[in-house]
């Protein structure tokens, strides 16, 4: 199982970074001991002072694929959940400065919070209007809907399947709208799938 995060997939979340909008999907990997499941705990690390959310809807894939065409890119998924691709951006900025990889800032361990639950995607009328959004202490802090990505989830799957085969199983994290930021130990994070509850934790 692979864990693969789209960078920079929709316009305001490149602009308040102040980087250009992408000519084509911009991925990278998290390791399977990234994945943070079942509500518990996100204990913030002792090496990074400034450790910011980034809420994603998470397509799973279905079936095996390789160099898939857009146009059947739909049959490789059939549920969606939600996450958060939780960044060390203190990290990340050094590392950017020096021209270096991101793993550290990215894929370090429990970094990627997994719902419990995934919903089919027949059960949404339109893949362009999949509302989603983060709450954190009952503030709202993010929130988008799949119509707003640079790439859909067909161009993304189609993209990536062009590098790397795709497998039963495997999550893509399909980028995080603007208004990203940190959080702090005692925080709680509740994320909603349209008015879908699908997870609540608290940051230690």
């Amino acid at each position: 199982m692979k864990i693969i995060c789209i960078g920079r997939n929709y316009v305001a979340h490149a602009k308040e970074f102040n980087e250009a909008v992408p000519e084509e999907p911009i991925f990278f990997m998290k390791p399977d001991t990234a994945l943070l499941r079942n509500n518990d705990p996100f204990y913030i690390p002792d090496w990074s002072n400034d450790i910011h959310h980034e809420i994603e809807l998470v397509v799973k894939i279905n079936r095996i694929g390789k160099n898939i065409e857009k146009r059947f890119a739909h049959r490789y998924y059939d549920e969606i959940g939600l996450g958060i691709d939780f960044t060390a951006r203190d990290v990340q900025t050094e590392l950017k400065k020096k021209g270096l990889p991101w793993e550290k800032a990215k894929a370090f361990d429990k970094s990627a919070v997994l719902s419990a639950n995934f919903f089919s995607k027949s059960i949404f009328p339109d893949n362009e209007s999949i509302k989603f959004h983060l709450d954190i202490n009952g503030n709202t802090v993010q929130e988008s809907h799949s119509g707003l990505m640079i790439f859909d989830f067909d161009e993304l799957i189609s993209h990536i399947s062009k590098y790397v085969m795709l497998k039963i199983g495997d999550l893509i994290y399909t980028g995080t709208p603007a208004n990203v930021g940190p959080v702090k130990i005692g925080d709680r994070l509740e994320g909603y799938l349209e008015d879908k509850k699908m997870f609540d934790f608290q940051v230690k």
